[in-house]
This record gives structure tokens, C-alpha cells and sequence, in this order.
């Protein structure tokens, strides 16, 4: 059998095909390899077929010695420590900004390439904060740390980063409806365990989300500011979303809600451009861009939706529309759906890692 194209090289002195060297198989270790999150990391090293020749799963203590499966071989769990990370060359971190903090310039120390899935160093100016298909080129291989952004702003860039790019955005306005997921899956099961005690007519009382969860919404549960009224998630979007679109000045309003959806954020976007850009070739750009996949269809009222997104890899844009309240054409309306676990997450670090590695 010949060998696959991706498997050869050109010997540009000889002229001849020759098959290239295999990658070389890295040491990559998972921080938070039990929570949700962590399994979604640990099904994309195997789906995307990342060269992993050895595996480290570090979770805490109490689930130190839990057996996991990666490529059909269990892994045991090991408990977080320094020494854990003597040897590897990527460590993803999902177990919270605290322990980010802690760990992370400690493994990028060691000389691992630490890609970050809290909040911990996202805003810092020498951290590279990064979504590959809109601003791979702000990660380069010097850089030991890069962050992740929060699963809103990565889900809204996919679709803001292409018109970005066909004439700059002056101003966003957003709504989220934000799934379980993005709280965990402690958050998840709640749903699952509300929802049945609701429709068996059983009181639930909520343990890890502060309000009623199933047939309800809420203002998204994170900490509030008195001064401005805004929730801590909806200040990480705005200061992320400028970051990723290196925009600093941009102009943006957003109200985040949480809502009894188990997978995949959804996005009400209303976005004002310096010049006009008309629906039609807003869909043009959608279709081709990277990542996007186009749900349009106003004959059949078929749009984004959280139940097609969940599991998918492409975030969904569609309800592409002009902005009537906006007469000089300059503003366009929105509605994107991407799954929080996926490219809000997990596939997104993936992602930024292969950019890396393949430099």
C-alpha cells in the first residue's frame, strides 16, 4: 500500500519522496483530569490523535488512585504535585484559577508548555490569550504559558473574529444562555436531579447552583459588582473579548444568564461595524470561515441550537440579520452556539498546544 500524502516529504536536493520522521511523542499531563472538563481534554488527545507517548493524570488527593482509560488503556490517577510535572513537555490545567496559579508557573518552569483553562492568567500582559482560527499568531514558541479564554468569549470570537476582519467592529452587544456545563458537572447532574424531581412533583433543593435549575434561568451565578452591576462573568468577557480581537477600546455591553440547557452556550449578538456590512456577505464570510459552521435557514426557521452543538467542534452561527435599529446599515444581529466544553474548552487547548508543537 502507498503511503498517505500526510506521511511524506519533498527532499528538495534529490527531488525524491522520501517518508517523513514520525512526530515525536511528548509527556503531556492533565491538571483536573476527573472534572468535566478533563475528560473532555483526555477524548481529544485520543479523537485528534495528539502524540502522547506518556500520559500523567493529576487530580487531588481524594481522587489520587481512580483508574481512567486513554487509547484503551487504563491510567491511574496521581495526586497533584510539584514532582509531577519532572519531564513533561505540555500540561493543560482545568482545577480552578487558585491552583493555576500554584502549579502553573511551576511546570512552565520545569519546561512544560502550560495551556490554562482558568481565569488566573488570562489578563496578564505577558500571557498570550488565544483562539487558533483568530489570533494564532500571538502564540509563539518562546511562550511557556498561554491561557484559554472563557467558553463565552471563545464561542463569540469564532463568529466576531472573521467580520472583524472585514471591517472592525466599533460595538457588541450580547446576551448569553449559558448551559450547566459551564458550571461543571456537579452543576450538570443538578439539572439532571432537578429536572426529575420537578416533573415527579419532589422538592430539590440546590446545592451547587444558588437558585432553582430546571425550568428556570437566572443572572449567571458569579460574584457581582456593586459599583457597575456587572456579574464577574460578564466583566471576563468584556476584557477578554477586546484581547482576543485586539481591540482595546471596543465597546461592549452584556447581560449573562444561566439556563437549563446541559451542553453548549448560546449568544445573542448585536454587532456595530466602522462601515456597513450587508447580511449577505456576513454569510459569506461565516461559511468559509475556520471552525463556523453556517445555520441560516429562515424558510425553515432552522437556526442555532444548543441541542445540535452539543458534541460538535464547530461553533454554529446563523440568524445572520441587519440591525433595524440601525438605519446606516453598519449593524448586524446574530446568534451563535457553541459547545462550553469543546471549543469554550477542552478542544480549544488542544488546539492551541498543536499550534505551538507544530512550530
Amino acid at each position: 500500500m502507498s503511503p498517505s500524502p500526510d506521511s511524506l516529504t519533498l527532499d528538495a536536493v534529490a527531488g525524491n519522496t522520501v517518508s517523513a520522521p514520525p512526530p515525536r511523542r511528548l509527556t503531556v499531563a492533565i491538571v483536573g483530569a476527573t472534572g468535566a472538563v478533563g475528560a473532555e481534554l483526555i477524548d481529544q488527545l485520543e479523537r485528534r490523535h495528539f502524540p502522547v507517548g506518556e500520559l500523567r493524570l493529576l487530580a487531588s488527593p481524594r481522587s489520587a488512585g481512580k483508574g481512567l482509560t486513554f487509547r484503551g488503556n487504563p491510567v491511574v490517577v496521581q495526586a497533584l504535585s510539584e514532582d509531577a510535572f519532572d519531564g513533561v513537555d505540555v500540561a493543560f490545567f482545568s482545577a480552578g484559577a487558585s491552583i493555576s496559579r500554584q502549579y502553573g508557573p511551576v511546570a512552565a518552569a520545569k519546561g512544560a508548555l502550560v495551556v490554562d483553562n482558568s481565569s488566573a492568567f488570562r489578563m496578564a500582559e505577558d500571557v498570550p490569550l488565544i483562539v487558533p482560527e483568530v489570533n494564532a499568531h500571538a502564540a509563539r514558541a518562546e511562550h511557556r504559558l498561554i491561557a484559554n479564554p472563557n467558553c463565552v468569549a471563545a464561542v463569540a470570537v469564532m463568529a466576531l473574529g472573521p467580520l472583524h476582519r472585514e471591517t472592525p467592529i466599533r460595538r457588541v452587544f450580547a446576551a448569553t444562555y449559558q448551559a450547566a456545563s459551564g458550571a461543571g458537572a456537579a452543576a450538570m447532574e443538578e439539572l439532571r436531579a432537578s429536572t426529575a424531581a420537578y416533573l415527579e412533583g419532589r422538592p430539590y433543593t440546590p446545592q451547587v447552583l444558588p437558585h432553582p435549575y430546571a425550568f428556570n434561568l437566572f443572572s449567571h451565578n458569579a460574584a457581582m459588582d456593586p459599583q457597575t452591576g456587572y456579574n464577574g462573568e460578564e466583566q471576563k468577557v468584556m476584557d477578554e473579548l477586546r484581547k482576543l480581537l485586539e481591540a482595546p477600546q471596543l465597546r461592549i455591553g452584556i447581560t449573562c444568564v444561566r439556563v437549563p440547557v446541559l451542553r453548549a452556550h448560546a449568544i445573542a449578538l448585536t454587532v456595530e461595524f466602522e462601515t456597513p456590512l450587508a447580511a449577505a456577505r456576513a454569510r459569506e464570510i461565516l461559511a468559509g470561515a475556520p471552525g463556523v459552521r453556517l445555520v441560516d435557514d429562515a424558510v425553515a426557521n432552522h437556526y442555532p441550537m444548543p441541542v445540535e452543538a452539543s458534541g460538535r467542534d464547530e461553533v454554529l452561527v446563523g440568524r445572520i440579520r441587519q440591525d433595524l435599529g440601525d438605519p446606516s446599515g453598519c449593524s448586524l444581529s446574530l446568534f451563535v452556539v457553541g459547545d462550553q466544553l469543546l471549543k469554550g474548552a477542552a478542544l480549544n487547548a488542544i488546539q492551541i498546544a498543536e499550534t505551538v508543537v507544530r512550530r
